[in-house]
């Protein structure tokens, strides 16, 4: 390792900011100051070298996603795990489920320290959830990270068994096959949810209509583990019709995986229109907003 990865707590003096390449953390605990310091510095211990852990198994990790894996590392087996259940139905490969994957590490680090009220790691919206007894986390969830407002919000309480959060789609950081504006998939770990919304993403779609523009992964960047397949790149005007065709072919994939027990629900969202996938519900915005404690977005 020739770097060190950027660790300072962040101006309200409550929450940590840990950033290293293309990994950005904003992690947040509660409980006895002692507790919380001890957390926070066993975050920032086991956050550097992580990302050389996994640039060691990196041709490994963009590679098509098998039932098995010599894969090594924690954090990579993790990854490998989170995909493994869709390996025989569609192209995926570990990096489908490597920001959720990054967030469960951290804050596993920061659990094994001692007992927390609360805490979560925000790995630019996949977030890795603890929640001790009676506490919950409100999430607010945004149409599309290019535009601003919260417009819809959850709430996870102790006793549900969500503990992960993410979201994918294609004004994501990562390409996407669909069209869905954001897929946000919670599950019972952030991996899991990392990789679901991936493949519901993905889902939502319409295949060879001609609004929709689709050019190779590996023209946009040389290096994705998508290679040549192609992904979209804009989607123009579509028909009201259209838009629920698209966002029905994605929530009957969703319906799927939570049939299989493989996510705890999904909102799917496109042009405005969203379908909710799961028992959990989701309140409108309506003129008073909600003091949320995280917005996420693709």
């Amino acid at each position: 390792m020739t770097r060190l990865p950027q660790i300072a707590l962040l101006s309200d003096g409550r929450r940590l900011h840990l950033q290293d390449g293309p990994i950005d953390l904003i992690v947040e605990a509660r409980g006895r100051a002692g507790a919380v310091r001890a957390a926070y510095e066993a975050a920032a211990q086991r956050f550097t070298g992580l990302l050389d852990e996994l640039c060691a198994e990196l041709p490994q990790l963009r590679a098509a996603a098998a039932r098995r894996t010599s894969l090594n590392g924690v954090v990579a087996r993790r990854m490998h795990a989170a995909v493994a259940p869709y390996a025989d139905d569609c192209f995926i490969t570990p990096m489908a489920a490597v920001a959720g994957s990054v967030a469960e590490e951290i804050l596993g680090a920061m659990l094994r320290m001692g007992a927390l009220d609360q805490a979560y790691v925000n790995n630019g919206g996949d977030i890795a959830l603890h929640l001790g007894e009676g506490g919950h986390f409100s999430v607010g969830l945004m149409d599309r990270p290019d535009r601003e407002g919260v417009m819809r919000a959850m709430r996870i309480d102790a006793n549900d068994p969500v503990r992960g959060i993410a979201t994918s789609g294609r004004h994501g950081r990562s390409f996407s096959l669909g069209i869905a504006d954001a897929v946000t998939v919670l599950a019972a770990t952030a991996s899991q949810a990392d990789a679901a919304a991936t493949v519901i993403a993905n889902a939502v779609d319409l295949p060879g209509h001609p609004a929709i523009t689709r050019m190779p992964a590996n023209e946009i960047q040389p290096d994705s583990d998508l290679g040549a397949r192609l992904v979209t790149s804009d989607v123009g005007e579509l028909l009201q019709n259209e838009i629920a065709a698209a966002l029905e072919s994605g929530a009957e994939c969703a319906r799927q995986l939570f049939d299989r027990g493989l996510i705890e629900g999904a909102v799917l969202q496109l042009s405005g229109d969203m379908l909710v996938i799961g028992p959990k519900d989701i309140e409108r915005q309506r003129s008073r907003p909600l003091a949320l404690e995280n917005a996420v977005h693709a």
